[in-house]
């Protein structure tokens, strides 16, 4: 197995044009990296450290994951390439909407150019103003921003949104002249730069030699084992709709084809998870904004900070609740089934057995709904799972007839993290393993595509099973 391995290791830089690909992705995200440690001008860092601590918990907080961490240091990446994402999915959800967008999406390649260069000018103008509204919220801290508030705003409108733009360019390179999704990697970049951080954290856990501890360490890393064992099984299932065109005169032969539209049991990715976590960090986003002398703040910042804490089962309830609905409707937008089945039938194909047309779009609706619902569930569970082993379920909120639950686990031994959690933080949660998990099997997918183009053995050898990622 090592031999294999070292094998595929020296075939990744045996073909030029790969090696090439390789370092040129390499080079570019250490670009990245080295824009994300340098902060903005007339920033105090003290206080900034102490104001996240505050804020951690609201919408910057998950913001701060899909900037790579440049939101908490406030560096000229400050905005990462959240703008691109957003700019993206709001094209996406106008093709409903709008005709002209609809029209020149089935346009191909013609149609892609102008969709991506509309998104370029989105991205631009909500650079602009995200980072007027935040560099503002910033001047309007106590001891914070250290020079003029007014050139403090100027300078980081230019500055953030000149490295947004900087930071898109650099995905598209990467797309173009790399390997892998530039922009999947460059989020992915973010996340596991803090690894090296959480395994800080372990080892000195396991130096204290405390067995409760020590055990709870490796139950916390089963479950991330078995997590993404989940995450690359689910996200490389698929249900292949098999589909059959009629004949038609080939050169000399007369015969028909047979081939398969597949499905994706999670086709939605990673965005319902990100509009889920979205909208429930809405109403600390607004506890935080509000001027601190209203009643109505102290009020909402106090039942927002029960509610939000970790654990809480009513907001784990409708994290979950969130999830289901978002990938529904998400689902629901990229993949319209009327259309599939109408384009099928002007191409001449039908499913075996399903009349074209209108039972055809029956049929794709109802295979999609039973892969979405497992879909569904299936994210919600990934991301449930980390955040109740690391900060624990809260039973003393759910309403019990008898002796309170949390008296049960706390005088039952080895039960008593089920409410308080491990006691420490881990930097991966499962929105940020989705991420790593995905965009990981996403340029493997690609790399070993470039192999066997050329007739080398791919990622996992002669008999490996062609992997299948995504991208976000």
């Amino acid at each position: 197995m090592l031999e294999k391995l070292t094998q595929t290791l020296r075939n990744l830089f045996i073909i030029p044009d790969l090696r090439q690909r390789i370092f040129y992705t390499l080079g570019l995200l250490v670009v990245y990296r080295v824009g994300s440690v340098i902060q903005t001008p007339g920033i105090n860092g003290a206080v900034l450290e102490r104001l996240w601590q505050d804020v951690a918990s609201s919408l910057l907080g998950v913001l701060n994951l899909f900037t790579g961490g440049n939101l908490r240091v406030i560096s000229i990446f400050t905005l990462g390439v959240m703008p691109y994402i957003t700019a993206s999915i709001i094209l996406q959800l106008m093709t409903v909407v709008s005709e002209r967008i609809k029209a020149l999406q089935e346009e191909g390649e013609l149609g892609r150019r102008k969709i991506t260069q509309y998104t370029r000018y989105l991205t631009v103008l909500l650079c602009f103003m995200q980072s007027i509204g935040i560099s503002y919220w910033l001047t309007q801290q106590q001891g914070l921003v250290e020079i003029s508030p007014g050139l403090f705003v100027l300078l980081a409108a230019i500055t953030w949104t000149t490295g947004c733009i900087f930071i898109m360019w650099l995905g598209e390179q990467i797309t173009e002249r790399g390997v892998g999704n530039g922009i999947s990697l460059i989020i992915m970049a973010g996340i596991v730069i803090g690894l090296p951080r959480a395994v800080q954290q372990i080892w000195d856990r396991v130096s204290r030699a405390e067995p409760v501890t020590i055990l709870g360490i490796l139950l916390m890393l089963a479950a991330f084992v078995l997590i993404v064992a989940a995450i690359v099984f689910v996200e490389r299932g698929q249900r292949k709709i098999p589909i059959s065109y009629g004949r038609r005169l080939a050169g000399q032969r007369l015969g028909g084809q047979m081939t398969h539209l597949p499905l994706r049991v999670n086709m939605g990715g990673v965005i319902p998870v990100i509009f889920a976590v979205s909208v429930l960090s809405f109403p600390p986003t607004v506890a935080q904004f509000l001027p601190a002398g209203w009643k109505l703040t102290a009020w909402l910042q106090q039942h927002v900070q029960n509610f939000n804490r970790g654990g809480h089962p009513l907001y784990d309830l409708i994290f979950v609740l969130s999830i289901i609905f978002f990938t529904f409707f998400y689902v629901s937008i990229i993949f319209n089934t009327e259309e599939v089945a109408e384009r099928l039938r002007k191409n001449g194909g039908f499913i075996p057995g399903i009349r074209p047309g209108r039972r055809t779009a029956e049929y794709l609706n109802e295979v999609l709904t039973r892969l979405t619902t497992v879909g569904a569930i299936y994210l919600a569970i990934i991301c449930l799972i980390p955040q109740v082993i690391l900060t624990g379920f809260k039973v003393q909120e759910i309403p019990w007839i008898g002796p309170p639950l949390s008296d049960i686990l706390a005088n039952t031994p080895g039960l008593s993290w089920i409410q308080d959690g491990l006691g420490f933080s881990f930097y991966f949660g499962g929105t940020s393993l989705l991420i790593v998990v995905g965009v990981t099997m996403d340029t493997m997918s690609q790399i070993e595509s470039h192999l066997i183009m050329r007739h080398y053995d791919g990622v996992l050898g002669p008999r490996g099973r062609r992997l299948r990622g995504r991208r976000y």
